[in-house]
């Protein structure tokens, strides 16, 4: 069972901006689907705490680390805003061109995407966002999964994402495209 959709219509960027903030929806290819209730606990630790950790690694460089909501704007070629098929709100988005970033969100691809697993997102982020970030560039894209204690990481090569890495919440692991950024698993603490 995926996440409902609003309608079954096509939408563009245009039409997400007028829609009531109240109602919560992510583009993909023109599908709008609804976004999840608000998160669990477990979820906004995990968020949090990554947030915090990529944050001061980062300090001081050019990439930026964005919390959702943030609009994710995901164009094709030089698609104008208003025709853009493709907006997601991503729990994490690191971003390294500050040239993307305007008072809208992103436009383009972040170069490294984090989501936190929800019962009810779970497939979607798994199987169509997945699809979405690897189509539009996402250079790394981590799929953390709170339940089982794992993250999955896809690594942009050539073009497409290839196997998985996966790896448990045990000791420290490197981002693949900023190895200078280490999370600390240890410090991810679920059982607060």
């Amino acid at each position: 069972m995926g996440l409902p959709l609003r309608d079954a219509e096509h939408h563009t960027y245009a039409d997400y901006c007028r829609w009531p903030e109240d109602a919560r929806y992510e583009l993909v290819d023109g599908v709008a689907y609804a976004m999840a209730p608000a998160p669990s606990p477990a979820h906004q630790t995990i968020v949090l705490e990554i947030a915090r950790q990529l944050a001061d690694t980062l300090e001081g460089a050019p990439c930026r680390v964005y919390l959702a909501p943030f609009d994710v704007r995901l164009p094709r070629g030089d698609q104008a805003d208003g025709a853009i098929e493709s907006v997601v709100q991503p729990d994490l988005s690191v971003i390294c061109d500050v040239s993307k970033i305007d008072e809208r969100g992103c436009r383009g691809a972040p170069d490294w995407v984090i989501e936190v697993l929800s019962p009810s997102t779970a497939g979607h982020d798994m199987i169509v966002k997945r699809d979405l970030y690897e189509r539009h560039g996402v250079r790394e894209y981590w799929i953390v999964h709170p339940t089982d204690r794992v993250v999955t990481i896809y690594t942009l090569i050539d073009g497409a994402y290839g196997k998985p890495l996966v790896h448990e919440f045990e000791g420290e692991l490197a981002s693949r495209v900023l190895p200078e950024v280490v999370i600390d698993w240890a410090r991810v603490r679920l059982d607060r």
